[in-house]
């Protein structure tokens, strides 16, 4: 094979590599953009282990406003909104409001890392199978459910939220029984 045909099958590989991550990326990013269909219904009824070793059911924090985020280690734009989740624990959390952090889809070791990294307060649990996303039909991280106080998720940033103003916006809405969440 010469130079000139190998190069041209280089070529050719990286391109059509590149449409296929290109084509990926663009699928996922529509599917991350899909309202869930649990929006309106009642948040699902589950027991889930935190990293502290303590159960934690969804079912007894009925009557506290709820803010459920999905995230991973490995999720470069989880970085970004890690600090402002606590800040928005930190925030509300006098008025009630309960941040749960679900470290989905990752090893334990990364994860307690990530929480000590960006100093995380706020309960996290872990799914490492991905089966609480599941339940709530999550289609990748970050994704954040907001649960009223009543058990009912009222809506969700179905994929990253890098704006102050959104969330606190959105915890505001849910502390005050407003109901102004996305």
């Amino acid at each position: 094979m010469t130079r000139g045909v190998l190069a041209a099958w280089v070529v050719g590989g990286l391109a059509g590599g590149t449409l296929l991550a290109s084509l990926g990326w663009g699928l996922l990013h529509v599917a991350q953009k899909q309202p869930s269909s649990l929006v309106g219904s009642q948040v699902p009824d589950l027991t889930i282990r935190s990293l502290d070793g303590d159960l934690i059911s969804l079912r007894a924090l009925k009557g506290t406003p709820l803010v459920i985020n999905f995230w991973a280690s490995w999720c470069i734009p989880c970085r970004d909104e890690a600090p402002l989740l606590e800040e928005v624990w930190r925030a509300y959390r006098s008025q009630g409001l309960i941040v749960l952090g679900v470290d989905t889809q990752d090893l334990e070791a990364p994860g307690r890392a990530f929480i000590t990294r960006y100093h995380l307060m706020y309960a996290n649990v872990r799914d490492p199978d991905g089966s609480v996303g599941r339940l709530f039909g999550t289609t990748g991280v970050p994704e954040t459910f907001f649960v009223s106080s009543d058990g009912r998720i009222l809506g969700k940033f179905p994929g990253v939220e890098v704006g102050r103003a959104a969330w606190h916006d959105a915890a505001s809405g849910l502390v005050s029984g407003r109901a102004h969440v996305p």
